[in-house]
């Protein structure tokens, strides 16, 4: 029997759970929750962390938490602290017991991780101190928090230039420090004025806001709920991956229409678990990070790591911003599944702490995964998809704002990108290889790059299984129908960037050239594929006001003609709308473009994979940004087929 549970802030959890008497928190509605049920939740604000006893067992059998309609419940990790005693001008301070927080206290459980690199450890915890919603920073003593500071504030700065946090966006520095004995924990807080008994003042409590502790709890939607504050760790890919929200290396969640802001790390995890390794180089030193994360991908395949099993998830239609290192993430449990309509932003700016493994999107083996339709925008990096990109596509995008926007690593391919607007000074980077970029507007600087020291998997197409392990050459390419738009600053000292496939310079155009230069450098073996550049196959792109093209590149745009592009916001009733205001000379619109299908595109040279839909379909490419459907007679560069010569102004999000 299929039963409908409600959830109040004014009801008991020994009531019955229904309309009449509703339950006063959604874990006791997630204790007795069983497949096919829905727990709808009403307004108001519950500091719980839930944790999924049942999940669904189908797609059509799944257990649903709602919110109620048109009402705007709110799960956070944090609890309100009120008493607070003023100690020395604008610095005050707050005694809780340590029962507040059970068996975990993130004033005393430090912030590490493979690839963290500062501060140095220890010197971080995963507490935290908000104002009015407003996040503070650590203060590493009491003499530090004293100090009532002011800096100019910088988002969008390369992490490896700060040496200390900077400043909150009206350039004053908030800061808090904490001691914790056997029984209580004291915290000091500079408040820069406001007198925290009159204001809403939070900390940090609970690990997590919406998580399963136990994996395995499939085919769960969490839709329509404000979801915040939570003292979440570091999220690696050789660490566990708990998050604010998350599946747990479980199949089959939807994510979708929910408001998820201020995790301390990571916000919607789809990663794996402590199962297949946790930290194990920082741990032990015994063996590099990189082998263990090799580890972790046999240990998953040992534990179940299997389409029938893990992945297979939605996440749609979420606003997520402001967390310390990803909006979304995932190792190995980010399979096959499809991330789109979300707006992500001020991703790991707060500067707190820096290292790797931080973006708007983070994926390790997205097999599979389509990206498409986000809004990911004033981050460190928008979307790094980092190991055994296969299968994945990243499409129709908007990315800009970012200090890098897409970043594809140590990968085989085949994976797709198309028809995305990348915006920012530095739109890509690509270490990687059995790429496909069609159909996009780059409007900044790119960076391309070999890695021949780490050996890294792919697999068979649309599987788990691994196939082969091999290193990064370089190459085997696909640059079709995109617009280069050169001029944009670069990044600091950033070397080897610029904007354009000139990059690709003396590899082969063709397969058999590749081919014949293989043999010519025979006898060898491994030694010949580092000798030989692989192909690239590069046409009928568009590169303006200094982008330089692929010399082997016989049929492309090099003109004089110029685009002037900006990417502006207005307000509107239904609330924020993007514009690409395009200023475009007659003549680029004339560049020879085609419908391209998968066969058009090849296969892979080490996967001998194609570029195809996950159900192995062939793609169709007839379709534009706007979704907007492309006749064979009128096709054009880039990613919009409206464009007109002259002023353009197009809605975008």
């Amino acid at each position: 029997m299929v039963r409908e549970y409600h959830v109040a802030v004014c009801g008991s959890d020994h009531a019955a759970g229904s309309a009449e008497a509703p339950f006063a928190t959604i874990q006791r509605a997630a204790d007795v929750a069983m497949p096919g049920d829905t727990v709808i939740v009403h307004e108001g604000v519950y500091r719980e962390w839930v944790d999924p006893r049942m999940g669904g067992i189908s797609d059509q059998e799944r257990i649903t938490y709602r919110a109620a309609e048109g009402e705007k419940p709110v799960i956070k990790g944090s609890e309100q602290i009120t008493g607070w005693e003023n100690v020395k001008g604008t610095v005050w301070k707050a005694v809780v017991p340590n029962s507040m927080f059970g068996n975990f206290n993130p004033y005393n459980t430090y912030l590490y991780g493979d690839w963290m690199i500062g501060p140095a450890y220890p010197t971080l915890h995963l507490g935290d101190v908000y104002l009015n919603g407003r996040s503070f920073y650590e203060a590493v003593s009491l003499e530090e928090v004293e100090k009532a500071e002011r800096r100019e504030t910088g988002y969008n700065v390369p992490w490896q230039d700060f040496k200390e946090p900077i400043a909150d966006v009206d350039g004053t520095v908030y800061r808090w420090y904490a001691q914790v004995d056997e029984e209580m924990t004291t915290i000091w807080a500079n408040f820069q004025g406001a007198d925290p008994n009159q204001e809403l003042v939070e900390i940090n409590v609970r690990k997590c806001v919406f998580y399963p502790t136990q994996s395995g709890k499939d085919y769960i939607t969490v839709s329509g709920f404000e979801l915040a504050q939570a003292a979440c760790p570091f999220a690696p890919p050789t660490g566990d991956q708990p998050g604010l929200i998350g599946p747990h290396w479980s199949k089959g969640w939807i994510i979708e229409d929910n408001h998820i802001h201020d995790a301390k790390c990571s916000a919607v995890t789809l990663g794996k678990d402590e199962k297949t390794g946790d930290n194990l180089f920082t741990r032990t030193r015994r063996k590099p990070g990189y082998t263990y994360q090799f580890e972790a991908v046999g240990r998953a395949l040992l534990q179940g790591w299997h389409k029938d099993n893990i992945g297979s998830h939605v996440v749609r239609n979420n606003v997520i911003h402001d967390c310390g290192q990803n909006g979304i993430v995932g190792h190995l449990g980010c399979v096959f599944s499809d991330i789109y309509g979300n707006e992500i932003y001020q991703i790991a700016t707060k500067h707190e702490f820096y290292g790797y493994e931080i973006a708007g999107i983070k994926f390790h083996a997205p097999i599979d995964t389509q990206i498409h339709h986000n809004y990911i925008h004033d981050c460190t990096l928008g979307i790094w998809l980092d190991w055994e990109t296969q299968g994945t596509r990243v499409s129709s995008n908007l990315l800009c704002g970012n200090i890098r926007d897409l970043m594809v690593e140590v990968s085989h391919g085949p994976y797709l990108v198309d028809h995305n607007i990348l915006g920012s000074p530095y739109s890509f980077e690509n270490a990687s290889q059995g790429g496909a970029y069609l159909h996009n507007l780059v409007l900044g600087n790119m960076k391309h790059w070999t890695v021949l020291d780490r050996s890294t998997p792919y697999h068979f197409p649309h599987m788990t299984q691994i196939m082969a392990s091999s290193f990064i050459y370089g190459g085997d390419d696909r640059f079709y129908q995109n617009i280069f738009v050169g001029g944009a600053p670069t990044l600091g000292e950033v070397k080897g960037v610029s904007c354009g496939t000139a990059a690709f310079d003396g590899h082969p155009g063709e397969y058999e050239e590749y081919i014949r230069l293989i043999n010519e450098a025979f006898p060898g073996d491994e030694d010949l594929y580092v000798k030989v550049k692989q192909p690239v196959y590069i046409d009928r792109n568009v590169y303006l006001q200094g982008a330089q093209g692929y010399a082997g590149e016989h049929n492309s745009y090099r003109g004089s003609g110029m685009l002037k592009a900006r990417i502006t916001q207005e307000v509107t009733k239904d609330g924020r709308a993007v514009y690409l205001e395009l200023d475009v000379d007659a003549e680029i619109l004339e560049q020879e473009a085609v419908i391209m299908q998968t066969k058009d595109l090849g296969c892979t040279r080490a996967v001998e994979g194609l570029f195809e839909n996950p159900d192995g379909t062939p793609i169709l490419f007839d379709v534009d940004y706007l979704g907007q459907k492309r006749e064979q007679e009128h096709v054009i560069a880039g990613p919009l087929n409206c464009l007109k010569p002259g002023h353009n102004r197009v809605r975008i999000w």
